[in-house]
């Protein structure tokens, strides 16, 4: 009886672990935090460097999740990244909107940024985004780094 006992407790346990290893893992993989609002209006930005952005990745404004990414696809013609967002009717912004990809969390989920402009008129559905700035690439700063300074122990 002893022994049926232990392994019982034992079975919850390791389920126990199991399920908390799942949570993790939705919880990373950005799967257990949905976006479902019936009312969203889309809107699209261009960018040189989306980094590692991915489709649901958030779409925050003053740290709020007002939205999420849509589609990410390349444009042919003039060699950018186009994404297209989903942001909820309740939330407006002015058509000057700023939208940038910035870097959360320890391990670097890229979200988009929207910082609202001074614009009385506010963006409808389908509408560009003008002001964009792109995903800062650790590698790209660091290359520059070392050139900058070997050029400067260049002309010493």
């Amino acid at each position: 009886m002893q022994r049926t006992f232990l392994d019982l407790w034992v079975g919850i346990f390791v389920a126990a672990g199991i399920a908390a290893l799942l949570v993790l893992a939705l919880k990373v993989g950005n799967a257990s935090t949905t976006f479902n609002v019936g009312e969203t209006y889309r809107v699209l930005a261009e960018f040189d460097n989306i980094g590692g952005l991915k489709v649901r990745a958030p779409v925050k404004s003053a740290g709020v999740v007002v939205g999420r990414v849509d589609e990410i696809h390349f444009e042919n013609q003039r060699f950018v990244a186009r994404v297209a967002m989903k942001v909820d009717k309740r939330y407006q912004f002015p058509k000057d909107t700023s939208v940038s990809i910035l870097t959360s969390g320890l391990l670097g989920e890229q979200y988009i940024a929207l910082e609202a402009g001074g614009d009385s008129a506010m963006l409808k559905d389908g509408e560009m985004l003008k002001i964009t700035q792109s995903a800062v690439v650790l590698e790209k700063l660091i290359g520059q780094f070392l050139y900058n300074k070997a050029a400067e122990g260049g002309t010493k």
